[in-house]
């Protein structure tokens, strides 16, 4: 009976892990389409720095918010379940993700209803609107985001998944901090960089320059608020281990180190 309340509390564990990890990367993935100023956001003016010969401002895709959560949740999975935990939650999301894209994309090619026009044909202005065109706007995104985002999204899972490990084992289970923000800092550099070369370089009009530009601004944004968002690595740990029990939870780091 006993053995059986761990199994159920593994299980819990792990559907709550991947459901909150899934329903971050799915919204990253659709609301990223608006590209919105940190400085306008934070009130300061235009950084303007000279950057591959280019001037850049701090701009970019509001997807990148909450991305850095998708890979805490990442290593605490790691963490617990192991490499298997990461792959199967990252090809499932993968798998979702791409799901959601065909069902969206069917949806916006279905007619609108001449009502629904007409009474969002103005916007709080009193101005004309489209309403469907902004519907195909926001939410019909291109092959090469889609490829892009799927591509770059598998590779830094399973990156993280490797780099994870690798320094759990150069450090054992000291240095929680080192691992977790290790793994996110290393897998981070591929994430930034794939997505924005097969979107904006590949099946785009973008330069190398523009798509290093871009990345290095997404890339130090993302390791900062990994390094921000160390302390929540730790306080989910504890709430975990105080939820399984110590015993459980080290059994399950130590099940998790042998899936490897």
């Amino acid at each position: 009976m006993q053995k059986l309340l761990f199994l159920n509390k593994r299980s819990s564990l792990f559907l709550t892990l991947s459901g909150i990890f899934i329903t971050n990367a799915i919204i990253a993935e659709f609301g990223g389409v608006k590209i919105f100023s940190l400085e306008t956001l934070l009130g300061l003016k235009p950084a303007q720095f000279n950057l591959f010969g280019a001037p850049v401002d701090f701009n970019m895709s509001v997807g990148v918010l909450i991305w850095p959560l998708v890979f805490i949740l990442s290593d605490i999975i790691n963490e617990y379940f192991g490499k298997q935990g990461v792959r199967r939650i990252s090809f499932f999301t993968a798998i979702l993700i791409a799901y959601s894209f065909i069902i969206v994309l069917a949806w916006t090619k279905m007619p609108p209803a001449d009502f629904w026009l007409q009474i969002n044909g103005l916007d709080y202005k009193g101005r004309p609107f489209d309403i469907n065109y902004a519907y195909l706007t926001i939410f019909r995104q291109g092959l090469g985001i889609i490829i892009g985002s799927l591509t770059a999204f598998l590779v830094s899972q399973l990156i993280d998944a490797y780099t994870f490990h690798w320094f759990k084992r150069i450090t054992g289970h000291k240095y929680l901090w080192l691992r977790a923000t290790g793994s996110t800092v290393i897998s981070q550099l591929f994430d930034s960089f794939i997505i924005l070369t097969i979107a904006f370089y590949v099946f785009g009009n973008w330069s190398i320059g523009e798509v290093l530009k871009v990345g290095v601004v997404q890339y130090t944004y993302k390791v900062l608020l990994a390094i921000l968002l160390t302390p929540v690595v730790y306080l989910v740990h504890i709430i975990i281990d105080r939820y399984l029990g110590k015993q459980e939870s080290q059994e399950m780091i130590g099940e998790a180190d042998g899936k490897w």
